[in-house]
């Protein structure tokens, strides 16, 4: 007699039990529906015009209601975003520039920031022509668009420290609050570096504050706001900075003017 071991008998469940046929293939299970995406989720993604928009078809009392003070909220904290965002863009200087709009402009609060820390300085000092320093200039206009509350400023290195050799381009000395926070010495010269080393690194430092979400709350670059993310994205910042060429060189004089008299500063490197 033909066994069929597809059918579903006690005779073949006695056949399984002794392996003279194989076991009954398993249905997976059906998987669960995904589950609906949070209010707070789907008006994240929506902008203030969306907001207006969505607020004028629902008929609820009580979401339109939701809907209306987050839409007003998101208005207030983009105002307030576009009021605090000071830069935006790369600022050449000249070296008698250097201790206004440098170690000066760091110590500056920005408005309504209770925690009073300043301004994130970023001086990105290049030479045209060499690969690793053109590269890095292409990063730093990224970032200098990408992070509009800190000061990026440019000046070519040999105007700024005199007889500043090539092998330290480009060189870029981090500021805040009129302090040197670090200093990044031929950065790439060792390999091409990525724009997200440079990114991570300067957030680690404390030039660039984290970019906020629609209410303000600060978030992973990636705009992940989740707790899990943030530890892996510092994680991963904490790795991508792991082997950076950062070198402490020996004091650097610079001379700079001020009302018509020649002043000295030294950057404490």
């Amino acid at each position: 007699m033909a066994v069929n071991p597809d059918e579903d008998t006690e005779f073949n469940d006695a056949l399984r039990k002794y392996g003279i046929i194989p076991p009954k293939e398993t249905t997976p299970p059906t998987p669960s529906p995904p589950s609906s995406p949070k209010l707070q989720h789907v008006l994240d993604d929506l902008t203030v015009e969306e907001l207006k928009e969505l607020g004028e078809e629902i008929t609820d009392d009580d979401i339109d209601r939701d809907i209306d003070l987050y839409r007003r909220q998101r208005l207030a904290r983009e105002q307030l975003q576009q009021k605090r965002a000071r830069f935006g863009r790369v600022y050449p200087i000249g070296r008698d520039d250097y201790t206004r709009e440098v170690t000066e402009a760091s110590k500056i609060d920005e408005e309504g920031d209770e925690e009073e820390k300043g301004t994130g300085v970023i001086c990105f000092l290049y030479k045209d022509g060499i690969p690793h320093s053109d590269r890095t200039s292409g990063h730093i206009q990224t970032l200098a668009s990408r992070y509009p509350h800190s000061k990026f400023v440019s000046i070519v290195g040999n105007k700024c420290i005199a007889d500043l050799p090539d092998s330290r381009i480009p060189m870029l000395i981090i500021y805040r609050k009129g302090e040197i926070r670090n200093q990044l010495i031929a950065w790439g010269a060792d390999r091409e570096r990525q724009l997200e080393e440079l990114e991570a690194l300067l957030i680690l430092c404390g030039a660039l504050d984290l970019p906020r979400g629609p209410l303000g709350e600060r978030r992973a670059p990636d705009g992940d706001d989740s707790e899990e993310e943030d530890d892996d994205t510092s994680s991963r910042m904490r790795s991508a900075t792991t082997s950076t060429n950062i070198r402490v060189p020996k004091n650097i004089r610079v001379q700079s003017k001020k009302d018509d008299s020649d002043s000295e500063f030294e950057f404490d490197m």
